[in-house]
């Protein structure tokens, strides 16, 4: 089944049903969430509407984390996934999204970027 963003309500407040004058069209195509995991690293380049390129990250070890102590930014390894606000089901498959907190080698941080849009992944540390 292809997936839409096409807007409108498609039930009235009395619960009948509004009969759309208007199919689909290629303009409001979606697509699948990128669901990005820990693992090797592995992008994807996709073509948005007016011909722009929006970079996936589909898997990743690595992550730019900001400490706001020393203003300093460093490169490190992601071990794992602890929590996540936007989904608990996420932190138990490993998937990152924006403001999901992981485990590295420097300690914990919290991801500030939006690895399926951006094509990396940021983070600040906690602690």
């Amino acid at each position: 089944m292809v997936i839409t963003q096409k807007a409108g309500l498609r039930r009235k407040a009395s619960g009948g049903r509004y009969h759309p004058l208007k199919g689909k069209k290629k303009c409001h195509i979606g697509r699948k969430s990128s669901e990005t995991k820990i693992g090797e690293t592995k992008i994807k380049n996709i073509r948005t509407k007016g011909g722009g390129l929006k970079t996936r990250i589909l898997s990743t070890d690595q992550v730019n984390i900001a400490d706001p102590k020393t203003k300093k930014i460093t490169k490190t390894k992601i071990i794992n996934v602890l929590e996540c606000a936007a989904n608990r089901n996420f932190a138990r498959r490993n998937i990152m999204v924006k403001g999901t907190i992981v485990e590295t080698k420097l300690g914990k941080a919290k991801i500030t970027s939006r690895p399926g849009q951006q094509g990396t992944v940021n983070a600040i540390l906690i602690e």
